[in-house]
Formats: C-alpha cells, structure tokens, sequence
C-alpha cells in the first residue's frame, strides 16, 4: 500500500491529527494485514518531527523497530529524510 503525505497533509505536513488518521486508519491496518506500506512524500518541502512521531512512533513502539522492514520512506528531500531519521533514533533509544 503506497500513502501519499502530501494529498493528506500539503507541502509542510504539520498536523499531528492527520499524522495520527493516517497511522490509525491507513498504516496499521496494512501492517496487521502483512502489508508493505510505502509512505511518499513527494511535493512534501518540509515536516515537523511532532507529525512524524505522530505518524510513526506508536507503530514502533508496539511493533518494535524492525516494523521499518515493512514500513518505507519514499521521495523524502533531505529536510524530510532528517526528520524521519531523529524520529526513529530517538525511538531506538526508548527501547
């Protein structure tokens, strides 16, 4: 399953509530079907890490860092990519 950031949350994806839909009703329920989802951030300029912990964090949490196995980051820039990258290693470090 392939999730379009910027269609949900626009070229600054900010909103926390959006990034908590998203992982309740889209990315969850594809990773407790076995899926692969693939989060695309195309035309997506920026994120703040709030949304990204919003998005992501209660997965690994629950599912433990290898879930990113099965969870991907596709055309994340490097503003994005960074992000993305203080999030999960501040959730390997809670573990």
């Amino acid at each position: 399953m392939e999730i379009k950031i910027f269609e949900r949350a626009g070229a600054f994806a900010e909103n926390k509530d959006v990034a908590r839909n998203i992982r309740l009703n889209e990315i969850m329920p594809a990773l407790n079907r076995n899926e692969e989802v693939i989060l695309d951030f195309i035309k997506v300029d920026s994120t703040t890490q709030s949304f990204i912990h919003a998005l992501i964090s209660q997965i690994i949490r629950d599912k433990k860092i290898g879930i990113l196995d099965e969870l991907k980051f596709k055309n994340c820039n490097l503003t994005v990519q960074r992000v993305i990258e203080i999030v999960t290693e501040y959730m390997q470090k809670g573990d």
